[in-house]
């Protein structure tokens, strides 16, 4: 007999019940204060463009927040992240503080990158954030080599790489799927599919529809999510990451979300792609408005605590806003550092010996 939409309902409810009774309250309000953090960054960060305080290509996050707190909140600090240059809000997610992500936008020394990366290059060794990627799909095989250096040095990490859908019409995303598999690597390739791979469709571009699918050809574990649910990403990611722990096992991941901005700040959010209509609907699915009657409905929140919690947070982004205005730029010296790696290692390249040697010899 068909699922009534009754049924589905009643199972949809069970389901969150069950996702809200998994965790604290003081796990659930960390992670909708994270959601709040990464959306009133961002917004800020679209205010600080418009403003010509952030120049280069800036990519925002705004809609799909669920997707990147989800899933690393449910890793431990010393576990690998890695994303692509829409970074923002994963950087922030991984432990990185407001005001060092904020001065790297600005271009400032104090950012994270010392000002040399900009918005696409996020990037904490303390942390464990290696990196937001300019390269489509380019952190994919540096995730799968991540995932290969957990294996050989034998330790109880896993990584998760974040990359959007278009990143996977191409060799480098099933070559690396396919090795991850043979060796049994603990990774966890998450799928942020907003639809749009800048200004096109996936239907228009995908010969397969549902990305989920693709891990079949490389025997992977494999799911769609959905990437507007907070809960439902973080509990699917903590079965993927504890299975990565136990045996290497990765997983493929597609959280299915959508961005209510354009791809870039020089993207129009509407009128070219998609319609007015198209993004109020999606709107309607809001991950954070979503959390947020989730844990009212549930007697886990109230209108004084998410009220102070959103002003607690935009005091911290006022804060980064103010600090990277005040932060220095680099100066041309900047040019010169941070060029080669220190230390005497395999693959030097000839005329560095050379110059330790002198002259000729």
């Amino acid at each position: 007999m068909a699922e009534t939409t009754k049924e589905r309902t009643s199972t949809t409810a069970d389901a969150v019940a069950a996702r809200l009774e998994a965790y604290e309250k003081d796990e659930h309000l960390a992670m909708l204060r994270m959601m709040l953090l990464g959306r009133r960054f961002e917004e800020k960060a679209a205010e600080a463009y418009a403003l010509g305080k952030i120049g280069g290509f800036c990519h925002l996050y705004i809609g799909q927040e669920a997707v990147a707190i989800g899933a690393l909140s449910a890793l431990r600090e010393d576990d690998y992240a890695i994303a692509a240059y829409r970074d923002h809000v994963q950087a922030l997610a991984k432990g990185m503080s407001a005001r060092e992500v904020m001065a790297e936008l600005y271009g400032r020394v104090d950012g994270c990158s010392k000002g040399k990366g900009g918005s696409m290059h996020m990037y904490s060794r303390e942390k464990n954030f290696l990196g937001g990627w300019g390269i489509v799909g380019g952190q994919i095989p540096l995730a799968t080599g991540v995932g290969w250096t957990i294996k050989y040095r034998e330790q109880d990490r896993v990584v998760v790489c974040f990359f959007g859908e278009a990143a996977v019409n191409q060799g480098a995303f099933h070559e690396a799927l396919n090795m991850a598999a043979l060796w049994q690597l603990p990774v966890i390739y998450i799928v942020e599919n907003n639809r749009f791979g800048m200004g096109t469709a996936w239907e228009r571009v995908a010969s397969l529809y549902d990305i989920a699918q693709k891990a079949c050809a490389y025997a992977m574990p494999s799911l769609a999510v959905d990437g507007m649910d907070v809960l439902e990403v973080r509990s699917h990611v903590e079965e993927a990451v504890e299975r990565a722990r136990e045996n290497g096992t990765p997983t493929l991941i597609e959280a299915k979300t959508y961005r209510f901005v354009g791809h870039s700040m020089s993207d129009p959010v509407h009128g070219v792609y998609r319609t007015k209509d198209d993004v109020e609907e999606a709107k309607e699915t809001d991950p954070i408005k979503r959390f947020i009657d989730q844990l009212q409905e549930a007697d886990l929140l109230t209108d004084d605590e998410l009220e102070a919690m959103d002003d607690e947070v935009k005091e911290v982004v006022d804060d980064a806003e103010e600090f990277a205005d005040n932060s220095p730029e680099p100066g041309d010296e900047a040019l010169y550092e941070d060029v080669y790696a220190d230390g005497d290692v395999n693959g030097r390249l000839f005329f560095d010996r050379r110059n330790r040697l002198g002259g000729d010899g």
